[in-house]
């Protein structure tokens, strides 16, 4: 079955919002349940059972990423090729879901990268035609608020498990300054259940999106896309190469203080902020623009990681990190939406394919380089653990000028 874009007026709010976008929201609230009570353990898990240093877990950090990266591009662009969106979002969430449980038996670092490798290949597989479904599944007028619930639902979901992860935790350990392998392996079990549920569900209630226009499937080229979009592109690469992976943010917490069960507690926090934010926040840019919504969260990016540079306490962290939801709100559904508005229906799939693609390819040297700041490499010691935010900070507002600067052209 197919579902055609539907033109109802923003005005009456969610219930205006197709079947797919909801279908979609709780596919990723699912697989947040089974992803984040997981993968935020990790880095604690690399640092704590494996010894593992920072420089390496940021090359495991970027090359994951970057292993999404051609991914992206390529589904993005055959969904536009074939017409099809919810056989690639299929394919992709099913993919993740299954590489997942071999978590339980990796007893080294190279085991580590090798399934984050093949489960950030199933996100590159589903992120840009579940992002072109979702978009071509709402009427222009209520984009932001599509993506803006999607995310909600999404964070809600890291929310839920990052709470069983604590509870796990909690039962498991006598002591919670360090993460044991054993309370690892019981995560990676109890991330089995809520992952398939998320495959069957989106495998059973979306249903195909119709891209009714008769121009041939856009070439696999970044010049083919509108001029302003590639601009928007060029300025978000800026902003990434100074924003690390959030790993270095759980290794900052610990650091100053924080145990396994306070960093889980941090990172509900900023989930609850997170995902309390998406859904008004996208609605807001349907009216008040996306642009500015951008803006918006990019200053708070660049002062909470300046804070994140300057912190001496492990609450200045937690409230950081929780402040640190804001820009997430504000930014990620209304960055989607945004590149809906830049780019026409046929060439979606292609455009959030590039746009994900760069964003994870410039995660690899951000990652590398925050990584080197922090610890050194080699020979050379580094400059300890605030210069990988006080280079974060500073990109993030040198890419906020130039987003105020840039004059959109929408498609």
């Amino acid at each position: 079955m197919t579902e055609k874009p539907v033109s109802l007026p923003a005005q009456r709010g969610w219930r205006a919002l197709p079947r797919n976008v909801w279908v979609v929201t709780l596919t990723s609230f699912l697989t947040d349940i089974s992803s984040e009570m997981l993968f935020n353990l990790l880095p604690l898990f690399l640092a704590n059972v494996l010894g593992v240093k920072t420089n390496v877990i940021g090359l495991i950090e970027g090359l994951a990423e970057t292993s999404a990266s051609l991914m992206k591009v390529y589904s993005g662009w055959l969904s536009d090729k074939l017409r099809q969106r919810k056989r690639l979002t299929v394919l992709g969430y099913t993919l993740s879901a299954l590489v997942k449980p071999l978590l339980y038996f990796v007893t080294a670092w190279t085991g580590v990268l090798a399934v984050r490798f093949v489960d950030r290949l199933g996100k590159g597989m589903r992120t840009a035609p579940r992002d072109a479904l979702i978009a071509d599944s709402v009427d222009e007028k209520q984009r932001g608020l599509a993506f803006g619930l999607h995310r909600s639902g999404d964070t809600f979901g890291a929310l839920l498990g990052l709470g069983i992860a604590l509870l796990l935790v909690a039962a498991t350990q006598a002591q919670a300054v360090s993460l044991l392998r054993e309370t690892f392996q019981i995560v990676v079990l109890m991330s089995i259940v809520p992952a398939l549920l998320a495959v069957a569900a989106l495998a059973v209630g979306a249903r195909e999106t119709r891209i009714t226009t008769q121009r041939p499937a856009p070439r696999l080229t970044l010049r083919g896309l509108p001029p302003s979009f590639r601009a928007f592109l060029a300025i978000v690469v800026l902003f990434t190469l100074g924003n690390s992976a959030d790993a270095f943010l759980v290794l900052r917490a610990q650091e100053r203080g924080l145990n396994v069960i306070g960093v889980l507690g941090m990172l509900m926090t900023f989930n609850a902020v997170y995902a309390l934010v998406s859904g008004p926040a996208g609605a807001l840019s349907d009216r008040f623009g996306r642009r500015r919504l951008i803006l918006l969260g990019w200053g708070v990016y660049g002062l909470i990681y300046l804070g994140f540079a300057l912190a001496t306490a492990a609450w200045h962290i937690w409230l950081l990190y929780a402040l640190y939801g804001v820009y997430y709100g504000v930014f990620e559904g209304t960055a989607k939406a945004l590149v809906a508005d830049l780019v026409p229906a046929q060439q979606r799939g292609t455009a959030y394919g590039v746009y994900n693609a760069v964003v994870g390819l410039a995660a690899l040297p951000a990652s590398l380089l925050a990584g080197v700041l922090w610890q050194g490499v080699g020979g050379w010691g580094g400059f300890g653990a605030s210069a990988p935010f006080w280079f974060g900070g500073t990109l993030a507002l040198l890419a906020l000028l130039l987003l105020a600067l840039w004059k959109p052209q929408p498609a």
